[in-house]
């Protein structure tokens, strides 16, 4: 049987945490620009096509 003792991903070696927490933050900052600009233009066109 294979082994289920716990994650492998904590053990490997060469994980760049920090460059995967910047890149998580910035990829979370992004879709926050983006539904914002969606949320924007939804409103704009509520309100000039009413």
């Amino acid at each position: 049987m294979s082994d289920h003792s716990g994650p492998v991903y904590i053990t490997a070696e060469g994980m760049d945490y920090r460059e995967h927490e910047k890149t998580y933050k910035g990829f979370v900052k992004l879709g926050t620009i983006f539904a914002s600009a969606a949320a924007t233009v939804v409103a704009l066109l509520a309100i000039f096509l009413t």
